[in-house]
């Protein structure tokens, strides 16, 4: 089973550049945090504190060449899994936050990513807890760059402190431009906020394991053939399942609604995607022909099928 998922062709919908970005490496970029300051960043609570370590990691991207390094170094480590496919979620919020110009970033990741064997897409992503007016700015920055790679927006961070309703019109505004659309919700709050990402027009579920509360939204999803983006690993770490027995993926599974397997931030998770499936199949039973077909899953409900 374990050659067998390393060697199955597999697609990745649910991933973060800046959580992808190895402690060592974080080191390389800042060498006056030292290597021990570093790995202390990757180590949380809570889901708040997960997000205020992505933002310390995001503060360390300082330059496009740092963001073409993290690149880079992602797109080795999914070529050595067989990930065919990635569309990979740049924090377009977190830049804009940090005060930094877009245009030569993305042009450095996209020139990062045009030799790797992997097919790369991008979805930029602004973050729930700063407004509707910084997410519009995301929303057409994504809708310049449509033909250069960036397939979707979506909304990420705090539900809580981001409710899906401020992002009506900015939702709106990326579908007429083009954009496919997904949320993070259902992560760190119930189905509802599931509902709400709905309403807003999602196209994938981001998380969504809140799913399992509510046999109503259980079955919309499965009749309307909308996936979860699940993250096992993710929700372990951050706190927002307690126990690995307690995750709702098999269940989800089981009840007809479609999900993938994601990695989401593998190095500030300490996960792979490989792994992903192997805890899959070790801790929830899940079969070969069942990974198979959560691995299709992964092409069949892309935003873009890749070259």
């Amino acid at each position: 089973m374990d050659d067998l998922l390393r060697q199955l062709p597999k697609a990745e919908l649910h991933l973060h550049l800046e959580g992808s970005v190895e402690p060592e490496t974080l080191h390389e970029l800042d060498p006056g945090t030292s290597l021990e300051e570093c790995r202390a960043i990757y180590s949380y609570a809570d889901f708040d504190a997960f997000l205020k370590a992505f933002g310390a990691v995001g503060k360390r991207l300082r330059t496009p060449a740092d963001y073409a390094l993290v690149t880079r170094r992602l797109l080795e480590r999914l070529a050595a899994q067989n990930v065919r496919y990635a569309e990979i979620t740049l924090a377009v919020g977190v830049v804009l936050w940090k005060g930094q110009e877009l245009a030569p970033i993305f042009e450095a990741v996209r020139e990062a990513a045009a030799g790797s064997p992997v097919a790369i897409r991008w979805i930029f992503d602004a973050v729930r807890q700063f407004g509707a007016e910084q997410a519009m700015c995301v929303a057409e920055l994504a809708a310049e760059r449509v033909g250069q790679g960036v397939v979707a927006f979506g909304i990420g961070g705090s539900e809580e402190r981001g409710p899906a309703h401020w992002f009506t019109d900015v939702f709106a505004f990326a579908r007429r431009s083009g954009l496919r659309l997904t949320a993070h919700a259902g992560e760190s709050m119930g189905p509802e906020s599931v509902w709400a990402a709905l309403e807003l027009g999602a196209e994938r579920i981001g998380h969504g394991i809140a799913t399992v509360q509510d046999p109503a939204l259980v079955s919309y999803l499965r009749e309307r053939d909308i996936p979860l983006e699940i993250c096992i690993t993710s929700n372990l770490v951050t706190g927002v399942v307690n126990r690995l027995e307690d995750h709702p993926v098999r269940k989800l599974y089981e009840a007809g609604v479609p999900i993938t397997l994601n990695s989401d931030d593998p190095a500030m998770f300490g996960c792979t995607l490989t792994g992903e499936y192997l805890l899959a199949a070790r801790a929830f039973g899940f079969s070969e022909t069942e990974l198979r077909g959560i691995a299709q899953n992964g092409f069949k409900y892309a935003f873009d099928k890749g070259p």
